[in-house]
């Protein structure tokens, strides 16, 4: 009879089994998270890195037409260099888009952040009743899609069907006109905030029910308030929370598009250059002008890179300071 330190193990048809050596064991330990990364990888490069390597080559590229454009060979794709993004920046519409994004993005940010704080704070207190139920009402708003959320405040915008334009006449208030000029900015941010205010609250409150309970039990201890517990330990603690979804929001604002889209044929208002995005789709689908259209994807992704960077930066020095105290 063999000790246990002679056995051998054998395979399926008998043969000795021969176990990997120590460094093949620690090669496959190696590339094993490789592997895990492998399909998200493949997909990233298809659906993110490929398409913007395309639209960076398309901008570089333009149609030069021979003689009246006629027959084959007549029109021909050849290199532009940077007339493509020459001609983007000294667009009037893609400016004006951009300048009426910005004034749009100082109504959404805070308005839309600072209500998300709120709710937050208000579902974190411990005098709160039917907590999940208003939860899920505050969320509820951002599972609809952004493009069935425009047609839904449209129609209560347009006077003829809304009902609160029949409420206001009943009692002899007078009715503004959401949809044309300054309370067009008004309107499309209300949507804005009506549909990304749960996702925020959601993302501040989860932060807030991580702070450890001893925090708040000392600070009751010391005689604070329960504003004085938000104000002084609740805020200060989520900061990265609202960093975050500030982060978010400056991306979603300066990619506005579907709202004023799903709006224009309510109003005579909104234009098919609004937005930089709107500019970009008149552009590439409205014209065929594919080669500029790209250009001007190029520099909106650009200039929304280097803001997000230029923030989280900031942000980061900001908070390395305060630990440095």
């Amino acid at each position: 009879m063999k000790s246990t330190a002679h056995r051998q193990s054998y395979g399926v048809k008998g043969a000795p089994y021969a176990h990997p050596s120590p460094t093949t064991t620690l090669k496959r330990a190696r590339s094993a998270p490789y592997f895990f990364l492998l399909p998200a990888t493949i997909l990233f490069a298809l659906f993110f890195a490929l398409p913007i390597g395309y639209a960076v080559w398309l901008s570089l590229r333009k149609v030069k037409v021979s003689g009246l454009g006629l027959g084959s060979g007549a029109r021909r794709e050849v290199w532009a260099g940077l007339e493509n993004y020459t001609d983007a920046l000294t667009d009037s519409e893609l400016v004006n888009g951009a300048l009426r994004v910005l004034g749009y993005g100082c109504i959404v940010v805070p308005v839309m952040l600072g209500l998300a704080l709120l709710f937050a704070l208000m579902l974190d207190s411990e005098k709160v009743r039917l907590a999940p139920f208003t939860r899920l009402a505050i969320f509820l708003p951002y599972a609809i899609p952004g493009v069935v959320a425009a047609l839904l405040w449209g129609f209560l915008y347009l006077p003829d069907v809304s009902p609160f334009y029949f409420v206001l006449d009943k009692m002899g208030l007078p009715q503004p006109d959401l949809l044309d000029g300054g309370p067009l900015y008004l309107a499309l941010s209300n949507i804005a905030v009506w549909g990304g205010t749960g996702f925020n609250m959601i993302v501040i409150y989860t932060s807030l029910q991580a702070i450890p309970a001893e925090v708040y039990e000392a600070a009751k201890l010391d005689g604070a308030t329960p504003v004085q517990i938000a104000l002084r330990i609740k805020i200060p603690m989520v900061a990265p929370s609202l960093v975050l979804t500030f982060f978010f929001s400056i991306i979603a604002t300066l990619q506005v598009f579907s709202e004023p889209t799903t709006l224009k044929p309510l109003t005579n208002s909104v234009s098919t250059t609004w937005s930089p995005l709107m500019n970009v789709h008149r552009d590439a689908f409205g014209e065929g002008d594919v080669y500029g259209a790209a250009a001007q994807a190029v520099i909106i992704a650009f200039v929304t890179l280097l803001l997000s960077f230029g923030f989280l930066r900031a942000a980061n020095r900001r908070q390395k300071q305060e630990a440095a105290r």
